[in-house]
């Protein structure tokens, strides 16, 4: 049992190929389609994080490289430098030597491509152009609407798709087995839940779990995330909206104090847990509403007791006004 540091699964389990691509089908099609012509144009990928689109990147390289693919494949992060200078230096000199594959094109990755300021985006649109018949640029962003239009009308644009929990929990089944580890499905349930669609984020925790126990089960999932359950957060929510707000409080004490959770961490689970409770959408709306305000106000810089407590008293108001409507 543990983590050994050299094995990360994130890593181990990457998908080679296109085929082994989970959750992204039409996508990986038009990618096959680029590896049969053997010819690509520019393209950006945009998307959630963890939904496959360096994991595309990679396996394209690999089908239309062959195993010497590492050559003409050229990553980049553009969250690390940010400025017009790296697409000066870095990117105009590897862009500029001739490619050594068959192919007659290298391709380079920019990963984070939303984190260029606006001038390196546009000294990298010309470097784009000027290179493009040896050099094929793969972007990666989160927010397309942060890459400036000259380059959005330059590239083929795919938009990657956060993962079902069908997909993610398929996909750690089959890292769980091969791993010879039990995984309970109420544990793939949770991990489910809390990933959210990203799949890396799904597979740490799944590691995460494994480090815990030989067994994963939804405990260890839990524990080893350190983040509260689903069901607890709606409990906290259903007492307060009772009128019990001492109860409320006590599971939030819990929550801060036993399981360390920020007031942000906890403001989210409180706005994913609203979509499940057995009220009307018009105080749904309400709740999100005032929810959304104490996140602000938090990430602002406000006493995070004090809101976290003045979003539990909002809780407890529309629940009493909940209670007169139904008398």
């Amino acid at each position: 049992m543990g983590w050994e540091m050299e094995d990360i699964w994130v890593e181990k389990y990457r998908p080679a190929t296109l085929d082994d691509v989970v959750g992204q089908p039409d996508i990986v099609e038009r990618l096959k389609a680029y590896v049969k012509a053997r010819n690509i144009p520019h393209m950006l990928f945009a998307g959630p994080p963890g939904t496959g689109k360096t994991t595309c990147a990679i396996a394209l390289a690999r089908e239309l490289f062959g195993d010497n693919w590492k050559a003409s494949f050229h990553e980049l992060n553009a969250s690390d430098e940010r400025g017009i200078d790296v697409v000066r230096t870095q990117i105009k000199e590897y862009a500029r030597t001739a490619p050594a594959n068959d192919v007659g094109f290298k391709i380079i990755f920019l990963d984070e491509a939303d984190s260029l300021t606006s001038e390196a985006q546009a000294a990298l649109r010309r470097t784009m152009e000027k290179f493009s018949r040896t050099c094929r640029f793969i972007l990666s962003c989160n927010y397309s609407s942060k890459i400036i239009d000259p380059i959005q009308s330059r590239c083929a644009i795919f938009r990657f798709r956060a993962l079902t929990d069908v997909d993610v929990k398929d996909r750690l089944r089959h890292i769980a087995e091969r791993e010879g580890r039990e995984v309970t499905e109420e544990a793939l349930n949770a991990i489910a839940y809390l990933a959210s669609g990203d799949m890396r984020k799904a597979i740490n925790f799944l590691q995460m779990a494994a480090a815990i126990s030989d067994k994963i089960t939804e405990d260890a999932v839990y524990q080893a995330t350190g983040v509260a359950k689903r069901e607890e957060v709606i409990g906290m929510l259903k007492h307060v909206l009772s009128g019990d707000f001492l109860k409320a409080r006590s599971i939030l004490d819990r929550m801060i104090v036993e399981l360390g959770l920020s007031a942000e961490d906890i403001v989210k689970q409180v706005h994913r847990a609203i979509y499940d409770l057995p009220i009307d959408d018009r105080h749904k709306v309400e709740l999100i509403d005032r929810t959304g305000e104490i996140e602000f106000r938090i990430v602002e810089g406000a006493n995070e007791r004090i809101q976290l407590d003045a979003l539990l008293a909002h809780f407890y108001f529309v629940g009493k006004r909940m209670e007169d409507q139904s008398t």
